[in-house]
């Protein structure tokens, strides 16, 4: 290969002294007080604060750092010295603002007063609470609350998320979409239609105990580090671990434990993963039906012999729709299954033999699966693989989707949900004396529909950045500022809050690391893990400003100047104690906040529990069902000549829509994010050169224009029709029509788009 067709990589392994330098760096630059070190002790431990970046579980048994780069990271984002004032915005429009990176605009720093938007002046000035909240109930007051849209971000406690969803139904609304619709919904889906139960049936102490875990479309080096510490004990003890995903990352080949001095002084890498399979974005469900393939032919073979390798008498005793199953999968030609997957037969018997060879596995995926057209099928023919040998509801094995945001999964649990057959309606009537709206809410797509339609005339956001994490941002834009009313809750500056309703509010919050002092003394918050397990959090740091108030409190202003009061409803006592909040979760769910308050700090949390690892199937049929998927090839669209798969990826230096910096050490990308990843094959088939500028155009068959320019040209590794560039810079290439056809999660993992040279 010449010199100018070398792929751009990173050459060490995950973790070791880049993660080290990666936090220095953000320390640096953040100007963090030394209190800031005796935060990230606390993080992630027993009586300390839960990180606000991923729900990776805290262990029982913990490190003496229980945080990796991306944790301590955002705990630094948010401990930052800097301040975004009155000041800041009295000196910059908000016209002006808009041309800022999202980068700039977060590192002003914490707000520290709740603004107003002033359309006259094109600028945020600055409000009391009283005036805020008095101006958003009477507007609310004013709309049908069917046309009003409360959002949640993934980082809100348990508390925050019960009360909110409370406020919206005594509102008289379902509208609760929230940052799982954009990544996760399709697991909630799939699960719940085919084990009956919507989250991942693993714990953390199952890794001790399996015999392989399959990886499919998740980046654990960048999305989860911890988790690395499990993946390193698991095959150091002879675990193997095999990987399915269109790019070779890098927290999946090798890792080098920060928290071990021998291996920091001597660089020895553990290898992750024993096989690495780059199958095409969208073939997973073809690799699937593969490896099904291939353990179908060993048992025939087994059978034969007097043996099995199926678990026929789990098929049999708990599960529904195995015949259908298999005679599809016998009808597939491997032929078929090369195509579709772009991987040889040879590779997916390879990775057949070891889960045939284990007693138990873990099937582990991420938004790889879930952003596709066909991600509904993507989870359920998993659950498939997994029910062939009986890998779920025992120990060590099961099937886990990796969560990415801190409590994403812990407010649907609470109530945050546009679904009313998922929340106990009928219980919230008789706890708080009201009739809760019964119809289907609004999800995020919806939500954006209705913008776009004008039918949305109020919308709310609990934290998170909408309107740069949704797909068809242009239209958004536009159609944002025809709302009559926006209101955004936030620790830091955005994109999101640069657009805004004729009637518009800026509020702070107080970060999770900071102390929450209410009217009964210091506050706990409780958030829950990827794995169900709950835990308390406390805040030990200063507030940034003592103007900030908490998300509960904020929840509850809104609320009290907006409905009629209620004496089943106390929002005052609320916020001064949010035991009060914990009870009210514990009588609305019993089965799984039993003792609640008591069992905040329970090390490694306390398990709110899962049918499904139980085996009791809470579906239709009253079993596991086995599923027939419809097509092989998840990513919705046909291949024509010119047409590529876009993978939108996060680099190592960003969470979700926050940018760090421009490090994505762990891919070798230096200094920008205006990138297009392209293997170099590619690059000469298309007639270009590595380090032109080009444009990258919607495929989609809409009509609709969708472009985004100065993109440089880039080899990497990545298979072949298949190409890359950053979300959230790349999400204005999405229709809003390219979802999963279930769930409606934006199926940003194969986006079809042509390049513009």
């Amino acid at each position: 290969m010449a010199k100018d067709d070398a792929t751009v990589s990173y050459d060490g392994p995950a973790g070791g002294w880049g993660s080290v330098r990666g936090i220095a760096s953000i320390f640096g630059k953040e100007w963090a007080t030394p209190a800031a070190l005796e935060t990230l002790a606390q993080q992630n431990k027993p009586g300390g604060f839960a990180c606000v970046s991923c729900a990776w579980t805290k262990p029982a048994h913990y490190h003496p750092f229980e945080f990796c780069e991306n944790g301590a990271k955002a705990t630094l984002w948010e401990l930052t010295s800097r301040r975004c004032t009155p000041d800041f915005f009295a000196r910059h429009t908000v016209k002006e603002l808009r041309t800022w990176r999202d980068h700039d605009l977060e590192q002003q720093g914490r707000l520290t007063h709740p603004m107003r938007y002033d359309p006259a002046l094109d600028r945020y000035v600055p409000c009391t609470w009283e005036e805020a909240f008095a101006a958003i109930g009477a507007e609310l007051k004013a709309i049908d609350p069917k046309t009003a849209v409360f959002y949640a971000s993934g980082r809100a406690s348990l508390e925050t998320s019960y009360c909110y969803a409370l406020f919206a139904r005594l509102y008289g609304h379902n509208n609760l979409p929230d940052s799982s619709n954009m990544c996760h919904e399709t697991t909630s889906v799939a699960l719940k239609s085919v084990i009956g139960a919507p989250v991942g049936t693993v714990v953390l102490e199952d890794f001790s105990k399996c015999d392989a875990i399959f990886f499919f479309g998740q980046n654990t080096g960048s999305n989860s580090p911890r988790f690395l510490h499990d993946l390193q004990d698991a095959v150091r003890r002879g675990c193997r671990i095999v990987t399915f995903n269109p790019i070779r990352e890098k927290g999946l080949l090798a890792f080098v434990n920060p928290q071990n001095p021998s291996e920091m002084l001597t660089g020895r890498e553990t290898q992750i993963s024993c096989q690495y399979h780059q199958v095409k974005a969208g073939g997973d469900i073809a690799v699937m039906m593969g490896l099904c393939k291939y353990i179908l032919a060993q048992d025939d073979e087994a059978r034969a012999r007097g043996g099995h390798v199926l678990d026929r008498d789990f098929i049999e005793q708990h599960t529904a729709g195995f015949e259908a199953f298999e005679a599809q999968v016998r009808a597939l030609s491997w032929q078929e299954i090369e195509l579709a997957s772009g991987l040889p037969r040879s590779s997916i018997e390879e990775a057949g033999q070891v889960y045939v060879q284990a007693k138990s596995v873990i099937g582990i995926y991420g938004m790889g699966l879930t952003q596709h057209v066909h991600g509904f099928e993507n989870v359920a023919t998993y659950v498939n693989l997994l029910l062939l040998k009986g890998n779920i509801g025992r120990e060590g094995a099961g099937i886990s989707p990796i969560r990415g945001h801190s409590n994403v999964q812990g407010q649907r649990t609470v109530g945050i949900s546009e679904k009313p057959e998922l929340v106990p309606l009928d219980k919230l009537a008789e706890l708080f004396g009201f009739d809760p709206p019964r119809d289907k809410g609004m999800n995020t797509v919806e939500a954006c529909e209705g913008i776009l339609a004008g039918q949305v005339r109020a919308f709310i956001g609990l934290g998170g950045n909408f309107l740069r994490a949704i797909p068809e941002q242009a239209l958004m834009e536009a159609a944002w500022t025809k709302m009559r009313l926006t209101v955004q809750i936030a620790t830091k500056l955005n994109r999101s809050h640069l657009f805004n309703g004729e009637v518009a509010y800026l509020l702070p919050c107080l970060g999770r690391s900071e102390q929450d002092v209410q009217t009964g003394g210091p506050q706990v918050v409780t958030i829950e893990d990827t794995f169900s397990r709950i835990h308390g959090s406390v805040g030990r740091r200063q507030p940034a400003s003592g103007e900030l108030r908490s998300e509960m409190a904020i929840v509850a202003g809104m609320a009290k100047a907006t409905l009629d009061p209620r004496p089943t409803v106390d929002w005052d006592a609320w916020v001064g104690n949010y035991g009060l909040v914990r009870d009210l979760i514990e009588q609305t769910y019993p089965d799984m906040f039993t003792d609640f308050n008591q069992r905040l700090f329970t090390p490694g949390g306390f398990y709110r529990g899962n049918s499904a690892r139980e085996r009791i199937w809470k579906t239709k049929s009253g079993k596991a069902e086995f599923t027939t998927p419809k097509t092989l090839s998840a990513h919705g669209f046909k291949d024509a000549s010119g047409r590529y798969r876009l993978i939108t990826l996060r680099s190592n230096d960003q969470f979700n829509t926050t940018i760090y910096g421009y490090s994505d050490r762990l891919r070798g990308i230096e200094g920008t994010r205006d990138v297009v990843l392209m293997n170099p094959d590619e690059i000469r088939r298309a007639g270009l050169e590595p380090g032109q500028v080009v444009a990258l155009t919607s495929d989609a068959d809409d009509g609709v224009e969708r472009e985004v320019r100065g993109l440089v040209v880039t080899p990497f590794d990545l298979p072949d029709g298949c190409i890359g560039a950053y979300y959230p810079e790349a999400n204005p290439l999405i229709a809003l029509s390219h979802h999963d056809e279930m769930s409606k999660t934006p199926a940003a993992k194969a986006v079809p788009v042509r390049i513009r040279a």
